[in-house]
């Protein structure tokens, strides 16, 4: 068994992307994005992600619609979807994510979104085979 007091977990870290588990058909991340910085658009076509916010505020933007969002809320973006999640507060976002099917490599992380792209594009972020 995985246990994680999410919050705690999520709040301690300032990595911009934390890998903490990775099964079959699921992967849990947390995410720290500074003031001012944004996840970045995209578009997973074949992951669900569901996004929950621990602390902070900023804004969600999915198909075009925007909402705002701060500690306890939750926004679910179905595969296909585009998005993006944007900082719009003076302290850090902090969010963990559960991607189904997984996303990213096992035990990743990304200290910044410069290096978690910069990876990405290399072909070294690549989500564990079946």
């Amino acid at each position: 068994m995985e246990h994680f007091t999410i919050a705690t977990v999520a709040e301690q870290s300032a990595d911009f992307r934390r890998v903490l588990w990775t099964g079959k058909h699921s992967q849990l991340v947390i995410m720290t994005v500074p003031p001012g910085g944004e996840i970045g658009e995209e578009v997973h076509e074949d992951i669900d992600q569901i996004l929950s916010f621990v602390s902070g505020t900023g804004e969600a933007i999915v198909s075009g619609q925007t909402r705002k969002v701060a500690a306890g809320d939750l926004v679910v973006v179905p595969a296909g979807r585009t998005h993006n999640f944007v900082n719009t507060g003076e302290n850090p976002l902090i969010l963990y994510t559960v991607y189904g099917p997984p996303e990213h490599a096992d035990g990743a992380v990304h200290a910044t979104k410069e290096e978690a792209d910069a990876l990405e594009e290399a072909g070294k972020d690549e989500p564990p085979t079946v």
